[in-house]
C-alpha cells in the first residue's frame, strides 16, 4: 500500500466514529481488532467490545469529532495527532465503572493514535490523551 493509502486506511475508523456510523468502524478494522485506551488504561480486543467503549464515549458527547492535525507513516504502523472536539451531554462511564453526570460543557483535547494496518484495514490502535485535561475541562477535577 501507498503511503497515502495507509493514512486514508488509518482515517477510516475515526471518520465512521465521526459520523457515529458503527457499521463503516466495522468495514474499516479488522475483526480482533484491538483498541488500546492508554489514558484510561483499558485495553479492548474484538469488534463488539472495542464498539461497546467508543458508543459509551458517543453517548457522553455524542457531538464528538476528531479533526486530522498530522499524519506519520513508517512500515504498517500510521501515528495520527487528531483534536478532539464535543460537548459532554450525556453520562460518561469511566472504565473503573464510575458515572460521570452530563456537564453541559465542552471539550478540546489534543491526541495521538499509533494505528497498525494490514490488508487496508485497521488491526490495532493505541489512543494517547490527557485524561486530567479532559476531567478539568469537564470541570470535575481542578
Amino acid at each position: 500500500m501507498t503511503q497515502q493509502a495507509l493514512i486514508a486506511a488509518a482515517k477510516a475508523p475515526i471518520r465512521a466514529y465521526n459520523k457515529k456510523n458503527w457499521e463503516a468502524v466495522r468495514a474499516a478494522v479488522t475483526p480482533g481488532f484491538v483498541y488500546d485506551e492508554v489514558a484510561s488504561q483499558r485495553t479492548v480486543q474484538g469488534l463488539t467490545d472495542v464498539l461497546r467503549v467508543w458508543q459509551e464515549w458517543a453517548r457522553a458527547l455524542p457531538d464528538s469529532q476528531a479533526t486530522f492535525d498530522h499524519a506519520l507513516v513508517s512500515g504498517h504502523t500510521v501515528v495520527l495527532e487528531v483534536t478532539w472536539r464535543g460537548t459532554h451531554t450525556g453520562p460518561l462511564q469511566t472504565a473503573a465503572g464510575a458515572e460521570i453526570g452530563p456537564t453541559g460543557k465542552p471539550i478540546k483535547i489534543r491526541a495521538c493514535q499509533v494505528m497498525t494496518v494490514g490488508r487496508g484495514k485497521v488491526r490495532g490502535m493505541r489512543h494517547y490523551f490527557d485524561m486530567a485535561t479532559l476531567l478539568q475541562q469537564l470541570g470535575v477535577m481542578s
